[in-house]
């Protein structure tokens, strides 16, 4: 029955889309986050459903869209640019098959992220997209939050919807996309137009929000937890009543503690002694491995590169109070560890270059972003506009923070955000454009021909 249901609401799109065809970038943007074909037992797994979505949106786009102002934004040529620097490291890395099977789906996301905002011309499509990010994340995310309430949770036990431990579907990356999407959430309770911001559309908003919230305490993950308290301080820049703010989230705080489980609090513990705790302890080793890798192979190792590390590490346990401890230090020795960091898997597989690309195409969101915000603060006519920069941009700097602990550097999630941040440039420009002063006068008459 569950694999009917999706056939179903796919096939309903995908009809649809035939109408409007920017259905065929949402039904890509819903495939490509929930995995439906995951989901099913058999009808969908033999199905390149995504292919067919993606095919049909760089069609309909071709043959049907509005190309009279295309405008491509810088940031497209740089995402362009690390795409072949991608290609070019895979071709020489020190793992050919590895490399070439995360190649499979990292050009992809890059690529859609290029052809992405030029699908996005008006403010509805814009919405639309955001909505449905929304959506398909949070069907991912109200599952993990009834869980949570039901069971608690624990690091690696929330099962959310599917076994298979990527994609969105990982506890921390999920911790991080909750968190990062909840401005989102709260600009659709103020200026969203496909569903009035009515009592109804704010509930569930509301709702979403705290089964946002509840994700890092059903998954345990310290990064979730980090980027809540980066949450709660970029938004007190855009709050009027910073004093109120300040006292309902100390109240909420001490509220909530008491029904904390037991294993997010200990979890939680290990944040301030790291070195008692295997996972960030292995973390701190590779990162240095990789500093140390970057040094003789500065443009990278290719995709999977960390597969050859061998770390030495010395894991301090404390036993007893502060009058009377003692500390045990036993070495840990490992191999072939995973980043953890986006920082350094950009750093350890694609080297200088391809982490300069990175960076350079993350700060300059950040930066357009805030010109938009400040532009359009006050501007009546395009109200919304400024809270949508902020939210997007909110969003983008907790991804950046939850990126230092998770290797999340081609997470299509974060790339689709991108390309909103772009199509919300490129389509405020438009209007500039065609809202241009223009001197007001007589036209100037030819000069009558000579007899």
């Amino acid at each position: 029955m569950r694999d009917l249901a999706f056939i179903a609401f796919l096939v309903a799109i995908f009809a649809f889309g035939f109408r409007r065809p920017f259905l065929f970038v949402l039904a890509y943007v819903y495939i490509d986050i929930v995995s439906p074909q995951r989901l099913t037992y058999l009808l969908l797994n033999s199905v390149p459903i995504s292919l067919i979505a993606v095919g049909l949106a760089v069609l309909a786009w071709l043959a049907v869209d509005d190309k009279s102002d295309v405008r491509v934004a810088p940031r497209q040529g740089l995402i362009a640019l690390l795409l072949v620097y991608c290609w070019y490291t895979t071709g020489h890395a020190d793992f050919p098959v590895d490399a070439a099977f995360k190649w499979e789906w990292v050009w992809k996301a890059l690529a859609f992220a290029i052809f992405l905002p030029l699908t996005l011309r008006t403010k509805l499509r814009i919405e639309s997209l955001l909505l449905f990010m929304i959506l398909s994340a949070a069907s991912i995310i109200i599952v993990g939050g009834i869980k949570t309430i039901g069971s608690g949770g624990g690091y690696g036990q929330l099962n959310l919807m599917v076994a298979n431990n990527s994609g969105l579907y990982e506890g921390s990356t999920i911790s991080m996309v909750a968190i990062a999407i909840i401005p989102i959430i709260l600009w659709f309770t103020r200026f969203g137009t496909i569903f009035a911001p009515d009592w109804r559309v704010k509930t569930f908003c509301y709702a979403l929000v705290f089964a946002c919230l509840l994700i890092p305490i059903g998954t345990s993950t310290r990064t979730g937890l980090l980027c809540i308290g980066l949450l709660a301080v970029l938004m007190l820049r855009d709050t009027r009543r910073r004093v109120l703010y300040l006292s309902l989230m100390g109240v909420a705080g001490l509220i909530a503690v008491p029904f904390l489980p037991s294993s997010f609090t200990e979890r939680m513990g290990t944040i301030k002694t790291y070195q008692a705790d295997a996972s960030a302890s292995t973390r701190i080793a590779v990162w240095q491995w990789t500093i140390a890798y970057a040094k003789d192979h500065p443009f990278g190792g290719g995709f999977e590169a960390y597969r050859q590390n061998h770390i030495r590490y010395d894991k301090v346990k404390v036993e007893g109070d502060a009058n009377n401890a003692t500390v045990d230090t036993e070495l840990e020795i490992d191999k072939g560890r995973a980043y953890h960091s986006a920082y350094f898997e950009m750093l350890g597989e694609q080297g200088y270059p391809g982490l300069a690309l990175w960076l350079a195409i993350n700060l300059a969101g950040l930066i357009r972003m805030e010109v938009l915000r400040r532009r359009y603060a006050k501007d009546e006519a395009f109200a919304w506009a400024g809270p949508l920069a902020a939210a997007l941009q909110n969003a983008h700097v907790v991804y950046l923070l939850g990126a230092a602990f998770v290797a999340v550097a081609f997470q299509p999630f974060i790339y689709m955000l991108i390309g909103a941040q772009i199509g919300l440039d490129t389509y405020l420009a438009r209007r500039r454009s065609e809202t241009q002063w223009r001197p007001i006068g007589p036209r100037r008459q030819p000069t009558p021909a000579a007899a």
